[in-house]
């Protein structure tokens, strides 16, 4: 039996928040964090059975899939641009 796909769209301001987080990452980390995250944040949404990813879940893709050497630089990207990563389910 063939799984049916949601489509996801993203929500506009975090989708906004995102790019801007992503376009600060360095640029030799970028591409790769931009794939492992685009894909972590699609199934967050989708385990939680919306059609919306919404700022939970990218900021729970990033915090799941950068590895904790990058941690602080992360969090810091985080405030600059304006993710609520302290009030996480």
């Amino acid at each position: 039996m063939a799984k049916t796909k949601m489509k996801l769209e993203w929500e506009a301001e975090a989708l906004k928040k995102y790019q801007l987080m992503i376009g600060k990452i360095p640029l030799f980390h970028r591409d790769i964090a931009k794939i492992v995250v685009d894909k972590k944040a699609k199934s967050n949404a989708a385990e939680r059975g919306s059609s919306v990813i919404e700022e939970l879940d990218i900021v729970n893709a990033f915090l799941s899939e950068v590895p904790k050497a990058f941690y602080s630089l992360m969090i810091r990207l985080f405030d600059e641009v304006g993710f609520n990563y302290k009030e996480r389910e």
